[in-house]
């Protein structure tokens, strides 16, 4: 997309898919405010909070063994190997590492993916810590219009742990899979003609049909953090783009304005639509790393972070069938590891990444491009990598 205009061959567009190919995908995941319709997520006018430095060059060299391999790697090796476009580690409040690849500057921002629904649970987390949501009230006795939609019995707490019975599918692989015509009821583009179908979020989570039953086994499905901005707007007055920047945004003294992806009423899409700029991502994570305290105030309440951290249920989770997350969790929208170190994960496809490790006190923020867009893909790299730096940090605090 270099050029005025960029030549025929090197164009990118929105409305062909041809923004969402690799390796094109390595441009457009840092400009997709060029590409399509957003809303503001606005930091405020107050001065930033600074992030003090303490830069450690020797982390390039750590070396670790990725995950089903006989060779290690280093640290800066891993970094190409998962497509990295940018990183930032911060350790005791301080920035300790931060790299910039591609097409992602220190002061670009970049698209988060699902670690949007880790910021949309977050805020759910925060509102029943307030009493402001019922975990176990009905899905329709906060949205009367999904009541003849398979989320209209779901309780909320399925909702926010993704323990709902749902006819549909998140294989991206699958052409035919429902997350595509999820996709295509969100466009905020004109539908071709002949479509009949949904026109926006709202109207797609109406067509959402059961299957199973809801608490029986975790499964992760989009639509769920869907759902969750629906009720979050319909109980507080304010789109999950407004809430954020009044409940966190304004208040962690982000450095640059967030944005979220619209449909086209202008629904924010709560399960992706988040970019930020990456310090401001690690922002966010030292203020959970520090349950809810940050910028000298307590912004979320310490009960919201501590349910975060406690993790969901194992059994529930182990029926997903995630062979490379053994013990894991998934809880307000959070992937909880229950290791050793209490870490736990927002995750987004293509290898968008926040890492708490409070046993370490760090957090890793990381955002990708990577070619295939399940983290199974990145993970046998990714997770070794963020546990090694973990104890090596450990073992150097100082």
């Amino acid at each position: 997309m270099v050029g005025a205009p960029p030549p025929d061959k090197k164009i990118l567009r929105f409305e062909d898919g041809s923004y969402f190919r690799f390796p094109a995908l390595r441009w457009s995941v840092a400009h997709f405010r060029q590409l399509m319709p957003t809303v503001n997520v606005s930091r405020g006018l107050g001065a930033p909070t600074m992030l003090p430095r303490a830069i450690r060059p020797d982390i390039d060299r750590l070396r670790f063994t990725p995950v089903g391999s006989a060779t290690s790697m280093t640290w800066k090796e891993s970094l190409g190997a998962t497509y990295t476009d940018g990183i930032v580690v911060l350790h005791r409040g301080r920035i300790v590492y931060e790299r910039y690849f591609g097409a992602l500057a220190e002061d670009g921002q970049h698209a988060a993916m699902s670690v949007t629904k880790s910021l949309v649970g977050t805020l759910g987390a925060t509102l029943v810590a307030e009493g402001k949501l019922d975990a176990g009230k009905r899905v329709a006795d906060y949205v009367p219009e999904l009541a003849a939609s398979a989320f209209g019995n779901a309780t909320l707490r399925q909702i926010l742990d993704m323990t709902t019975g749902l006819q549909y599918s998140e294989d991206y692989a699958d052409p035919k899979a429902q997350v595509w015509a999820h996709a295509q009821a969100g466009n905020p583009l004109p539908k071709p003609a002949g479509y009949t179908g949904p026109r926006s979020y709202y109207e797609f989570l109406q067509t959402v049909r059961p299957e199973g039953s809801h608490g029986e086994k975790f499964s992760y499905k989009t639509v769920n953090t869907d759902v969750l901005g629906w009720v979050i707007a319909r109980v507080t007055g304010k789109n999950v783009a407004d809430l954020l920047s009044e409940r966190i945004w304004r208040r962690i003294g982000a450095e640059q304005d967030a944005y979220m992806t619209v449909d086209s009423i202008g629904t924010p899409f709560a399960g992706g639509g988040l970019n930020t700029g990456l310090r401001d991502l690690a922002r966010f994570g030292e203020m959970l790393r520090h349950n809810g305290r940050f910028n000298g105030q307590q912004i979320l309440p310490e009960a919201a972070v501590a349910d975060i951290r406690r993790g969901g249920d194992k059994a529930d989770f182990a029926k997903a069938g995630y062979a490379q997350l053994p013990g894991w969790s998934y809880r307000d929208m959070w992937w909880v590891s229950h290791n050793a170190h209490g870490a736990y994960s927002a995750r987004g496809v293509h290898g968008q990444r926040i890492y708490i490790d409070p046993k370490a006190e760090m957090v890793i923020v990381r955002y990708a491009s990577h070619p295939v867009a399940s983290n199974a893909a990145n993970d046998p790299v990714t997770i070794p990598a963020f546990e090694a730096l973990a104890e090596y940090l450990l073992a150097r605090k100082h």
